[in-house]
């Protein structure tokens, strides 16, 4: 029973990070459109939100004794990578292959997981990912406007790889002791990320007028404050919280998978919000990816203990974590 609840809390904590990271699109496209740099959108996205953490990385310095590695690492990785890499590949690609190619991440877990790590994995996992996989190609149809750029290709699967290093390291040492709590390694993984997207993106020639202005929303005018508070509190904090927090209370590829329903989520705001009406094949992708994400979380990942991998040397893996009977060490991490 305690494994079954700990499972939907974490299913539902994912869903609100994809609901959360899913809304950041259409909030950030009426700022771009009203005149910011994309990369500068990105860096008031990252700066902004590591402000909003700052007193939390300050409660929970002593991560920077403990694990400098995975602060540095997740900085990097989950934040700073993901996006630096997207931005730079939909200059030279479309929007759509870029999307889905940074969505075979749960793919690419999994690899990781089952090879790397040499951990057991579900059938339902592996099944939910060629479902989500096979649907997302739908919903941002993929086959529009293709173009073969084979720098722009790695560009986008190096965001790919950034975005494993995301699921990988949210799941890294929760099934310590003394793990490191969630909420230190996003502040200071925020922090890390607003340094390198400094360099990046410099900041200084950002044209900040338009934030005192409005953006249009399909006819509306919005305070361009407001846009960038929803990505900064909500696309940004709320979400990768809830997203760390998931992997540990799921695992890496199960939550990888539900994570592909941000992009149905992007999709459908933007069809409300911003008049981008869906097609068909859209809509059948994004039910491939609900089906998908279901089928993955439905069935917890094996443990180690019934026995050797399949296909490996004969000695078993490692539990996976993300198990709702490991899961109360998160709790006793957590700030008060």
């Amino acid at each position: 029973m305690h494994a079954s609840q700990g499972r939907s809390a974490g299913l539902g904590l994912a869903l609100a990070s994809a609901f959360a990271f899913g809304g950041s699109g259409v909030a950030a496209k009426p700022l771009i459109e009203a005149g910011l740099d994309p990369l500068h959108v990105v860096w008031l996205r990252v700066a902004g939100a590591a402000l909003v953490m700052l007193p939390v990385a300050w409660r929970h310095r002593d991560l920077l004794r403990r694990k400098p590695g995975l602060l540095l690492g997740f900085g990097l990785l989950a934040v700073a990578g993901v996006q630096a890499f997207y931005f730079a590949s939909i200059s030279r690609i479309p929007v759509g292959v870029a999307l889905l190619i940074e969505y075979l991440a749960p793919a690419l877990v999994l690899g990781w997981v089952r090879f790397v790590q040499r951990r057991p994995v579900t059938r339902a996992a592996a099944l939910g990912v060629v479902l989500a996989v096979g649907g997302l190609a739908c919903v941002v149809q993929v086959w529009s406007g293709l173009s073969f750029d084979l720098l722009g290709l790695l560009l986008a699967l190096a965001a790919a790889c950034c975005q494993v290093g995301y699921f990988v390291l949210s799941d890294q040492g929760s099934d310590e002791a003394e793990p490191a709590d969630p909420l230190g390694v996003i502040a200071y993984g925020l922090l890390i990320g607003a340094l390198v997207l400094t360099v990046v993106a410099r900041p200084w020639g950002m044209d900040t007028d338009v934030l005192a202005g409005t953006a249009d929303l399909d006819g509306t005018s919005v305070p361009a404050w407001l846009l960038l508070g929803w990505i900064i509190l909500i696309a940004t904090v709320l979400a990768y919280v809830t997203g760390v927090v998931s992997v540990r209370r799921l695992s890496p590829q199960v939550a990888g998978v539900v994570a592909c329903l941000e992009a149905v989520v992007a999709t459908v705001l933007a069809w409300v919000l911003l008049g981008e009406h869906l097609e068909a094949p859209q809509l059948i992708g994004g039910a491939l990816v609900l089906v998908g994400a279901f089928i993955a979380q439905s069935t917890a990942p094996k443990p180690a203990s019934e026995g050797p991998v399949a296909g490996s040397d004969g000695g078993g893996g490692a539990p996976v974590a993300g198990h709702g009977e490991a899961k109360e060490e998160l709790s006793g991490g957590r700030p008060s």
